[in-house]
């Protein structure tokens, strides 16, 4: 073992499985958190709701999700879904259990920041005649989504880099592929080094671009300054 000496060019060599990795793996990632936000965004919703029916639902998903470890949910979907006559190919079923995942999390995160808005501040746009619609928009959402963008980055983030279990199932994302390249060349260290750097690449891209919505979005904190 001491005498181990580092070698990258054959691993190196493999350069464009590594760019087809890592693109599988930005995709994956990138409709999980678009699609994850959205169920995320709308069960916060049902969970405050009124009707215990609907916030009982959104419930039991978010415990049942938070409770199970992601590779088991993974699992569920691909093989449960094939046992029950409904054959999708596996990036489909890495995709829908990522989303369910993410989900699930981000439910919690922006149900803390609605629930952080002040009841005073809702009262008011109804005072001031503001459709719901409107209402939950800019007095509830934008405002929560704010407080909570820090959390939601990081759970994003996390997201991107548990979607290496996808591999388990067959997708050829980046850890499927530093797989392929560690027994093609019988350099393991050297493969999963690669990947690693490339995965800390990718979740710097990801912070960023997280970031650069927020400048968007967030117009009153960019005036002030405070969108780290």
């Amino acid at each position: 073992m001491m005498g181990y000496k580092l070698e990258f060019a054959d691993v190196l060599a493999q350069w464009p499985l590594f760019v087809q990795g890592a693109w599988m793996t930005i995709q994956l990632s990138t409709l999980a958190v678009v699609l994850g936000f959205t169920i995320g965004t709308l069960c916060a919703i049902g969970r405050r709701s009124r009707y215990r029916l609907l916030s009982f639902a959104c419930g039991t998903y978010v415990e049942a999700v938070r409770n199970t470890p992601l590779l088991i949910q993974i699992f569920i979907v691909f093989f449960g879904l094939s046992s029950a006559g409904f054959k999708i190919p596996a990036f489909a079923a890495a995709l829908v259990a990522l989303v369910l995942n993410v989900g699930a999390y981000t439910c919690e995160i922006m149900r803390a920041g609605m629930d952080a808005v002040h009841k005073g501040q809702i009262e008011a746009a109804e005072c001031l005649g503001l459709r719901r619609a409107q209402v939950y928009w800019h007095v509830i959402l934008r405002p929560a989504m704010e407080k909570v963008d820090p959390a939601l980055t990081s759970q994003f983030v996390l997201l991107m880099l548990a979607s290496s279990i996808t591999s388990q199932i067959g997708v050829e994302e980046l850890t499927a592929v530093a797989n392929r390249v560690q027994s093609d060349t019988y350099r393991s260290f050297e493969s999963f080094i690669v990947v690693a750097v490339i995965y800390i690449v990718l979740s710097w891209m990801m912070r960023g671009g997280l970031w650069a919505i927020g400048q968007v979005v967030f117009t009153r904190r960019r005036k002030l300054g405070t969108l780290a």
